[in-house]
């Protein structure tokens, strides 16, 4: 059995997906131990440092708290890991919670009263805040004061609590669900790319020092080649990639050794698995390339259209396997190449070319 067919729900929807971007339980040890604790061991995303780098500068400068920030972008690719670092370099302590985790205005409340000047609060998925806390937040962000409603009915009154300043950061992997009122109280705003296969190559070495990992740059390459330009995801395939040296060869990661790993996983060369495989052959052979809406695609393939919006197609998007219409999505060329299919759209004479080439 391979490892990411070990979890699956009865509708199909594998847990623990090894490619994914979004953390698991077996993560969190994983992720404290090779998390960088300052900007100049955070390895890419060099637009959002050197911004970054600015704004901590001239705060600690004025000795004024950083203004708000909001980290967005596909998971995965460090937000959180941000958030912690700069409450490092800015000397500040950090508490963090989710958007989902803050259910009423007084957990707002109770989080906000214990923060000191120029904390930090974390807030994952700020984008899935209650709508009743967020109008809290609000007068929180701008003039450090929370407006209480006291009382019911006609002896309800308002109280004012002023609070030290503080720093809010957000993350979030859905930009376009954030309230146009929360966005604009943010003072900084970055999108988090996926990274480049060196920039992988430098997190994997890294990691390979810390955990004691016993690799050939060859290796540590085609995990790079096949980790999505996700940090979580090159870090997950090589703890994979680990234990089948391990327990298969003699406990080094050479190339043939990823590469059988690799096979194990039903991960390609390019990073897609089958559940990728399982969008675009949807995409392509049921609904002849596109175009087709989203609902239609997760009820094809038995999943949440938020999920495959959230987890799937970002990826697929950025190696320009999937267009996005006003009509629905449509497979491009690229994705029938890489399936060795021919394209729709070309002529007769030019598929059979094809198929007499290959």
């Amino acid at each position: 059995m391979c490892y990411n067919k070990a979890n699956q729900t009865a509708g199909g929807t594998v847990i623990g997906r090894v490619i994914s971007g979004k953390a698991s339980a077996e993560d969190s040890p994983l992720d404290i131990n090779l998390r960088p604790r300052y900007l100049d061991e955070f390895v890419g995303q060099s637009r959002v440092k050197d911004n970054l780098k600015i704004a901590i500068a001239a705060a600690k400068g004025r000795g004024e708290p950083l203004d708000h920030i909001l980290l967005y972008g596909p998971p995965g690719l460090g937000k959180t890991t941000l958030a912690s670092i700069i409450a490092g370099e800015m000397g500040v302590n950090i508490r963090t919670t989710s958007g989902p985790a803050i259910e009423r205005s007084g957990d707002l409340a109770a989080i906000l009263t214990n923060m000191q000047g120029a904390d930090i609060l974390f807030i994952d998925e700020v984008h899935r805040l209650n709508r009743t806390v967020e109008e809290i937040l609000y007068p929180a962000m701008e003039d450090f004061a929370l407006d209480l409603i006291i009382g019911k009915g006609p002896g309800a009154r308002s109280l004012r609590l002023n609070m030290p300043p503080f720093t809010l950061i957000g993350a979030t992997t859905r930009f376009a669900m954030l309230s146009a009122p929360l966005r604009d109280r943010f003072g900084a705003v970055y999108r988090l790319d996926f990274y480049d296969e060196t920039s992988i190559g430098a997190i994997l070495e890294r990691s390979a020092r810390i955990l004691g990992v016993k690799a050939e740059p060859e290796g540590l390459a085609e995990i790079a080649r096949r980790a999505r330009g996700t940090p979580r995801v090159a870090n997950r395939l090589l703890k994979r990639v680990r234990d089948y040296a391990q327990v298969i060869a003699d406990g080094i990661a050479t190339r043939e050794v990823a590469l059988e790993a690799l096979a194990k996983l039903e991960v390609d060369p390019i990073g897609l698995d089958e559940v990728d495989h399982k969008v675009l052959h949807t995409i392509i052979d049921k609904f002849n390339g596109g175009p087709v809406g989203l609902e239609t695609i997760a009820a094809a393939i038995s999943e949440e259209a938020d999920t495959i919006m959230d987890v799937y197609e970002p990826f697929l998007l950025q190696l320009g396997f999937l267009d996005r219409t006003p009509r629905g999505r449509v497979a491009t060329h690229l994705a029938y190449q890489h399936l060795g299919l021919p394209y729709k759209n070309e002529k007769p004479q030019q598929q059979a070319g094809l198929w007499n080439s290959a």
